[in-house]
C-alpha cells in the first residue's frame, strides 16, 4: 500500500455551537475567530469557549484553528501576544496570521499559518514564509490548478489550504482598500463594508452611461465540489470552506455535502485518508444548492475564465427550481420536479429585468400562490413571463430539519468483558487502536439464568458518547450475575477515559522552522505591504527590504488603486479586446459611479489579465 497523504475538510465556525456542529457534520478541523484581531470583527468567541471547542475536536483528532490575521497597531502588540499565548493554553492547533510583527513577538511553540490576507500567489513567497516560520499558508483564491501544482512542486514541505466553497472577494484579499477609502472601515481589520456588493453605473470617458446601477463587482459565490480530487492532487492539503458569518445552518449542511463527496474520492484511493476519524451519519440529503448561495462559480481553478459574477444582485438566488408554465394575478405554475413548500422564498427576474422576491402562500400540485403586494394585485399586471426561471432561495423543510439535531459522528468501539482473580475487567479499544482498561473488584456470583443479553445491552448503551460499539465481546467463565449498576458504572468510566486518552493522544501540530538569513522577494514594500506598525516595518528591514511604506490605513496614498482584480468588468460585459475580440461604442477610460456620485477609474492589464479600481 502506498503511503497515505492526510486530507483535511476546514469549515468556518462563528461560535462554539456553530463550531462543533461542524465537527459533527464531518469537519476535519474548524477556524474561529477570538475575541479580537480576526478578519471578521463580528465573529469574536472567548478563550473559554475555544477551549470548549478544543475538546470536543480533539476528541475526535480533528483540529481548531484561530484567525489572528488582521495588521495590528503598535498599542495592540502586547495584548496580541497575551491573547497568543492563552489560545497556546486552550490547546490551539494553530493561527492564523497577517501582521508580520507577530514573528518579533515572544511566541509559545505553535504553528503560523499564512493568512490568504496575506496574498500568497508566488512560489518566492510561499518560500518566503516557510523561511519565517511558517508551516501552512492559505493560498489566493484566484490561483489555478496549474498555479497550485507548481507551488507545491517548488516547496513540497509546505502545507497548501486553498478555498472551495463560499463568498468570493473581488479583489485580491488583503489587497482591498476600498472599504476604507469609502467608509473609514478596513478590510485588513476586520471591518470590511462590501463595497463590492454594492451597485454601480458604468460610465465612459465621454459620460456616457454603459450600464446603469448594476452589480459590477458582486461575484457568485465559489463551489468547486468537482475539483477536490484535482487540488488534492495537485497538492492541496486543506479545503477550506469560507462563512465565518454564516449560520449553523448553513454549516451543517456544506459541511455535510463536502464531507460526503470527499469521503466519495477517498474510497476509490489508497493514497489519502481523512485527517479526522469518526463516522457521521445524517438525517437529511446535504445539498450546497439548498444554502445562501448566489449561483455557484469555479473561479480559475482550471486556468479559465468562466461567468462568474452576477450582476442582478448580490443576495442569495438559491436553487433552479423550473420554468414558469402559465401565470396570473398572485400565481403562477411552475416546472419543477421537487415540490415547493408553504413559506418557501423564491425569486425570480420580473419583466422589469429586477430581481423579485417573494414567499409562498400556498402550494396546489404545480401551482404556487404567492404573498403579493396589494399594488401588484390591484393593478392586475404581470410581474413576470412564461419561460422566466425560478429560483427557490430558502426552502421551509430543508430549514427546519437543519434546526433540528441532523448529524452523529461516532467512533466505533469494540468492547469485551472477561474475569480476573477477583472480579472483571472491561476493555475498551477504538478503531484507531486507542485502549483503555476497567477493573472492578467484587465478589462474583453465579447466576442461574443466561445472563449474555443484559450484559452486552448495559456494555452497548454508548448513545449520547461520541463513541459506537461494533464489537461485543464477553468472556466470562460460566453464567456470572453482574449487577446493571455496576456494568455501567465501568462503561461510563471506561467512555471517559477513552476520551480523556484521545484528547492526550492528540499530537501538536509541527512548528516551522525560522531560517535567520531568509530574504523577502522585494527590494520595497509600497502600502500594499499593510504594514501598520513598527515592528512589522523592523521585520522587513531585517529581511532585505530596503524602503518601507506604511498601509494604507495609517497613510493614505491618494489616487492610488483601491482594489486588484482577476474579474474584469470588461470581459463579465462581452468587452474583452483579448479574449473577446469585441467591439463597443463606448470609449474608455470607464470609471464606476457609485450611489453618492463618486467616481473609481478602471485600469486594465490585459497582459495580466487583472483589473485595478483607483481611488476616486
Amino acid at each position: 500500500m502506498k503511503e497515505q497523504r492526510s486530507v483535511e475538510l476546514l469549515a468556518p465556525a462563528r461560535n462554539l455551537e456553530t463550531g462543533i456542529e461542524a465537527i459533527r457534520h464531518g469537519a476535519d478541523a474548524v477556524y474561529i475567530g477570538a475575541s479580537r484581531f480576526g478578519a471578521r470583527a463580528a465573529a469574536g468567541n472567548s478563550v473559554e469557549d475555544i477551549s470548549a471547542l478544543v475538546r470536543f475536536a480533539h476528541t475526535y483528532w480533528a483540529r481548531v484553528f484561530v484567525t489572528v490575521n488582521t495588521i495590528l497597531e503598535d498599542a495592540e502588540l502586547k495584548e496580541t501576544e497575551k491573547l497568543i499565548w492563552e489560545l497556546y493554553g486552550a490547546g490551539v492547533d494553530a493561527i492564523l496570521v497577517q501582521d508580520m510583527a507577530v514573528l518579533r513577538m515572544n511566541l509559545p511553540p505553535i504553528a503560523l499559518h499564512a493568512s490568504t490576507q496575506m496574498d500568497v500567489r508566488t512560489v518566492e513567497k510561499v518560500r518566503f514564509l516557510a523561511g519565517c516560520g511558517f508551516s501552512r499558508v492559505v493560498l489566493a483564491r484566484e490561483l489555478s490548478l496549474d498555479q497550485i501544482r507548481e507551488i507545491h512542486d517548488a516547496c513540497p514541505d509546505v502545507e497548501l489550504e486553498c478555498f472551495v466553497h463560499g463568498a468570493l472577494c473581488v479583489s485580491y484579499s488583503g489587497q482591498c482598500y476600498a472599504s476604507q477609502c469609502c467608509f473609514g472601515r478596513s478590510a485588513n481589520r476586520g471591518e470590511c463594508a462590501q463595497f463590492c456588493r454594492l451597485p454601480f453605473d458604468l460610465v465612459d470617458s465621454e459620460g456616457k452611461v454603459a450600464v446603469r446601477q448594476k452589480h459590477l463587482l458582486s461575484l457568485k459565490d465559489m463551489n468547486r465540489m468537482d475539483y477536490l480530487e484535482q487540488m488534492m492532487d495537485a497538492g492541496v492539503v486543506s479545503m477550506k470552506i469560507e462563512g465565518r458569518l454564516k449560520e449553523t445552518g448553513y454549516v451543517k449542511n456544506v459541511v455535510a455535502a463536502y464531507s460526503t463527496r470527499l469521503n466519495e474520492i477517498i474510497r476509490g484511493r489508497d493514497d489519502l485518508r481523512r485527517a479526522s476519524t469518526g463516522v457521521c451519519t445524517y438525517s437529511f440529503a446535504p445539498d450546497v444548492r439548498k444554502s445562501f448561495n448566489r449561483q455557484f462559480t469555479g473561479y480559475f481553478i482550471d486556468g479559465k475564465r468562466h461567468d462568474d459574477h452576477n450582476i442582478d444582485t448580490p443576495k442569495a438566488v438559491g436553487m433552479p427550481m423550473g420554468q414558469v408554465l402559465r401565470h396570473g394575478p398572485g400565481w403562477m405554475d411552475v416546472s419543477s420536479v421537487e415540490p415547493f413548500h408553504n413559506g418557501d422564498g423564491i425569486c425570480f427576474s420580473g419583466i422589469d429585468g429586477t430581481l423579485r422576491g417573494y414567499r409562498v402562500n400556498r402550494v396546489d400540485g404545480r401551482r404556487i400562490f404567492l404573498h403579493s403586494s396589494q399594488e401588484e394585485l390591484r393593478s392586475g399586471r404581470p410581474v413576470v413571463q412564461a419561460g422566466t426561471t425560478v429560483f427557490r432561495n430558502s426552502d421551509t423543510e430543508f430549514d427546519r430539519m437543519l434546526a433540528k439535531e441532523s448529524a452523529d459522528r461516532k467512533i466505533h468501539v469494540s468492547v469485551s468483558i472477561s474475569e480476573i482473580r477477583d472480579g472483571y475487567v472491561l476493555e475498551m479499544t477504538d478503531s484507531d487502536g486507542v485502549s483503555v482498561i476497567v477493573e472492578t473488584h467484587t465478589e462474583k456470583q453465579d447466576a442461574r439464568t443466561p445472563q449474555d443479553a443484559n450484559i452486552r445491552n448495559q456494555l452497548g448503551k454508548l448513545g449520547n458518547t461520541c463513541f459506537k460499539a461494533t464489537l461485543l465481546d464477553v468472556r466470562l467463565q460460566g453464567e456470572r450475575f453482574i449487577p446493571s449498576s455496576l456494568l455501567a458504572d465501568m462503561r461510563r468510566q471506561a467512555v471517559a477515559e477513552l476520551e480523556n486518552k484521545r484528547i492526550q493522544d492528540v499530537v501538536p501540530l509541527e512548528v516551522g522552522k525560522r531560517t535567520q538569513s531568509v530574504q523577502y522577494p522585494k527590494r520595497e514594500l509600497s502600502y500594499l505591504g499593510n504594514v501598520m506598525n513598527h515592528e512589522a516595518r523592523a521585520f522587513y528591514l531585517e529581511h532585505g527590504v530596503e524602503r518601507v511604506g506604511w498601509a494604507y490605513e495609517k497613510q493614505p496614498v491618494h489616487g492610488a488603486p483601491v482594489m486588484f482584480c482577476r474579474h474584469c468588468v470588461r470581459y463579465a460585459l462581452g468587452w474583452c479586446p483579448k479574449h473577446q475580440k469585441a467591439q463597443t461604442q463606448y470609449r474608455e477610460p470607464f470609471f464606476l459611479r457609485s450611489s453618492d456620485g463618486r467616481e473609481f477609474q478602471l485600469s486594465f492589464d490585459c497582459r495580466n489579465c487583472q483589473m485595478t479600481v483607483l481611488e476616486p
